[in-house]
């Protein structure tokens, strides 16, 4: 049985511009694979629900490029006089794995240049902020680490730091803030920082019930589901039936345990596919703490996160709706 045609070509068009240029654009024929690896009575529904999931977390090029021309013009950032001020911006280039800040950057040269008739390179030669732009921070870890290393080396005494972003998880940034000011602390200087993004996601451990990232409420009752659970330290954490995510990123209660439920079975069937995964890759996506997975729906144009379900991502023998690029 294969799913409802319109359902794929609406999914296909919600997602048309992923890795543009780099690998086909994904049309019908490239769902409908996709999908026909679940069982047949989940395939429209699992497609229903993630045309709602994901026309609030994918974020296409466009998304990227209305939040930066946004910001570039913003009284809240840029003051009233947004072309003085990027004057005195000098952007920090501290990615030493993937491209995603090169390109963040790129958007935002172009944007300046668009509206307040400036380069970056004529920009920051005496800063009064420093900007560090990344896609979307999960964990935190990387943009932690490069952010604490400039704090301890480049940074000056006292420094304005922005931190610019597609999306946040509230943990890791919440986390980051912390080491990052704790460094700074530690060797005598002060960091005026500020988060800045275009989404934020909740997925605190106390906020379970109500958030944003894939929380199943029950494990799935099939053999290699209990037993990849079974072989747990601790009984991994379980949400509460009742809550809501606060971004409204899930249609209801069904939607959302319908992907839980499946993308949890699936993604240990991938596992158990994929043995040469590290022992930190999840079924709902790595993390470095055993549990279920870390849970996102987040997909940008440029790349799908390995923090995402196995199912999204994964490859051969599993047919992937997101081909990766490893960094």
């Amino acid at each position: 049985m294969a799913s409802t045609p319109n359902l794929g070509a609406a999914l296909a068009a919600l997602i048309a511009d992923y890795r543009t240029g780099e690998i086909p654009a994904p049309d019908v024929a490239h769902v409908e694979k996709w999908i026909s690896q679940f069982a047949p009575a989940s395939r429209d529904p699992i497609l229903v629900e993630l045309l709602h999931v994901f026309s609030q977390t994918y974020f296409t090029r466009s998304d990227v490029q209305a939040f930066i021309d946004d910001i570039v013009v913003s009284a809240n950032f840029a003051g009233a006089n947004p072309a003085q001020f990027w004057q005195g911006v000098k952007v920090l280039k501290l990615q030493t794995a993937g491209n995603s800040q090169n390109d963040m950057i790129e958007i935002l040269d172009k944007s300046l240049q668009r509206q307040c008739g400036l380069t970056l390179a004529s920009c920051g030669a005496t800063p009064h902020t420093y900007l560090y732009l990344d896609d979307v921070l999960f964990s935190g870890g990387r943009i932690r680490s490069n952010l604490k290393n400039w704090v301890v080396g480049a940074a000056p005494a006292k420094a304005k730091l922005a931190v610019l972003l597609i999306g946040s998880h509230a943990l890791g940034e919440w986390y980051s803030e912390n080491k990052i000011l704790g460094a700074a602390q530690a060797v005598g200087k002060t960091i005026d920082l500020n988060w800045w993004r275009a989404a934020s996601f909740e997925d605190r451990k106390f906020k379970i019930n109500n958030s944003d990232v894939l929380r199943p409420v029950a494990i799935p009752p099939d053999p290699a589901t209990q037993t990849y659970v079974a072989n747990f330290d601790e009984p991994p954490l379980i949400r509460t039936i009742g809550g809501k995510s606060p971004r409204g990123i899930f249609s209801g209660e069904a939607g959302r345990h319908l992907l839980e439920q499946e993308f949890l079975a699936q993604g240990v069937r991938v596992l158990n596919m994929c043995p040469n995964f590290d022992k930190y890759m999840r079924p709902l996506g790595r993390t470095m703490f055993e549990s279920l997975g870390f849970g996102s729906t987040i997909v940008t144009y440029r790349n799908c996160p390995n923090n995402a379900p196995l199912v999204f991502w994964a490859g051969d023998p599993w047919y992937p709706l997101f081909p990766r690029k490893a960094n």
